[in-house]
């Protein structure tokens, strides 16, 4: 009688929500490396001396880069996010964290 209701599981059956569960964290992550980022851009020190201008620029494009790092683990550790995902869920931490190494190495 058990054996009437069981089904066999289809490959990559429940991918369609875990792509929708996933991409929730992912995307409040990447949310948080964009406002970090575009917070790094768009601080501009009065002068030479504004080491604290300097401080929050550096502090902003780490904090991009730790939080895109986070994105991208949370994308590719785990076999079945990784093959839910797809590959372009990798490509905003990978941009953001380019973006704020610029930022970061150019420091102006």
């Amino acid at each position: 009688m058990s054996d009437q209701f069981e089904t066999t599981p289809v490959p990559g059956g429940d991918s369609g929500c875990l792509r929708r569960i996933m991409a929730v964290p992912l995307t409040i992550l990447y949310a948080i490396a964009a406002f970090c980022c575009y917070t790094a851009l768009i601080t501009r020190p009065s002068g030479s001396w504004d080491q604290d201008a300097y401080g929050a620029i550096a502090l902003m494009c780490w904090l991009t880069i730790a939080v895109s790092v986070l994105g991208l683990l949370v994308t590719v550790a785990p076999p079945t996010v990784r093959r839910a995902m797809g590959p372009w869920w990798l490509g905003p931490p990978l941009i953001l964290s380019a973006i704020a190494m610029a930022r970061w190495v150019l420091g102006t």
